[in-house]
């Protein structure tokens, strides 16, 4: 199983939120490469870059951060946060990232996704699918909508989409386990998906459920953030 480090930035510096509220921040360091670069020389080889500034605004913020990262480090980064354009798609690629996030906008705007889809490629966007009790969330975490959160995956499966995280809202930042029944049930309706899991990560034992259950990957946060797993711990996944 993969391990992905989370590295979330609000005004250029890494952050972490709780349950994705923004009132609740806290900064962890002024500089997001310091961080990456530890991440690299842990051995990690992948790294979840996410533009909070421009998950709330609509529109790309901190890309200076990524194509600082992604330039100073071999790390394959995907990026998200306030991707709403086809010039937004082209600034991530240019700036560094291997994989464009997206979210809100394969909700809200599905005919715009599946542009991007035919016109950049399937394979270089991974989906995020934030939920809360099974309803996919947007915006941030702002917004809660009526959709069911496996029609949404069931949706973009058929669209050849293959990297898919999905994010209990109610379990991020709180370091109290994953949502390892929802997680379960995706991997058996979508068996052919690299499935991400994402939010809640407390522990290595934590990780070792989810390999167990069959997630490709993890993204893990806070908890190495506070110390409750140490970048060394993680070298037993890969």
């Amino acid at each position: 199983m993969q391990i992905i480090p989370a590295i979330d930035v609000i005004d250029g510096k890494c952050v972490r939120l709780t349950e994705g509220n923004y009132a609740q921040k806290k900064i962890y360091n002024e500089h997001p490469l310091e961080i990456a670069k530890q991440f690299e020389d842990a051995g990690l080889q992948r790294l979840h870059l996410v533009d909070l500034d421009g998950a709330k605004a609509g529109k790309i913020i901190n890309w200076k951060t990524l194509e600082t990262i992604a330039t100073k480090t071999k790390l394959m980064i995907d990026f998200g946060g306030g991707i709403k354009t086809d010039k937004d798609v082209e600034i991530v690629f240019k700036s560094g990232a291997t994989l464009a996030t997206v979210g809100s906008i394969a909700v809200k705007n599905e005919t715009e996704f599946t542009k991007w889809l035919l016109q950049f490629g399937a394979h270089k966007f991974l989906l995020g699918a934030d939920v809360k009790d099974e309803k996919i969330a947007v915006g941030g975490w702002l917004e809660t909508t009526n959709i069911n959160v496996y029609a949404f995956i069931e949706s973009y499966v058929q669209k050849n989409v293959q990297q898919i995280f999905c994010t209990d809202i109610s379990k991020d930042g709180k370091l109290e386990g994953p949502s390892i029944e929802l997680y379960k049930n995706i991997i058996q309706k979508f068996p052919e998906i690299f499935f991400i899991a994402s939010g809640g990560v407390s522990s290595i034992k934590d990780l070792e459920a989810l390999k167990l259950m069959g997630c490709k990957a993890t993204i893990v946060g806070k908890a190495i953030y506070e110390n409750k797993i140490k970048l060394e711990e993680l070298k037993r996944f890969f």
